[in-house]
């Protein structure tokens, strides 16, 4: 029992690292690996104002407002989601793989960040939020 519950963390702490590392924000990094607030900045982040900060997008609405790249570039994310998904890949491991996938097939700057691929893969999918 003790063994399952030190895997399920050290999953966990993993995906954590690779989500810190592809610019997320600490409460979506809370939302996807159950983790802790205050654990999450203390390993991850130098101190609470390194962490990248300012209000997390949470609302499809700004898919309306988008130019068209960006409407492009949010369904390819949420496709790649979706294949990764249908693949047997769990909704973490498939988030973090698609938004990667992503990020090396943009010639220029991604235009969609990593919160903002959370946000949508948690209002197409049902998940999290």
């Amino acid at each position: 029992m003790q063994t399952r519950f030190v895997e399920r963390h050290i999953r966990s702490l993993s995906i954590a690292k690779v989500c810190a590392e592809l610019g997320a924000r600490v409460r979506t990094i809370a939302y996807i690996t159950g983790l802790e607030h205050n654990e999450i900045v203390r390993l991850f982040f130098v101190d609470e104002h390194s962490a990248p900060r300012g209000r997390p997008p949470d609302s499809p609405e700004w898919y309306h407002q988008a130019n068209l790249i960006e409407k492009v570039e949010a369904a390819i994310v949420v496709s790649i989601h979706c294949r990764m998904r249908d693949l047997g890949f769990g909704p973490a491991d498939a988030l973090v793989g698609s938004f990667k996938h992503y990020r090396e097939q943009c010639i220029q700057t991604p235009r969609i960040s990593f919160d903002r691929a959370f946000d949508l893969v948690c209002h197409t999918e049902g998940i999290w939020i």
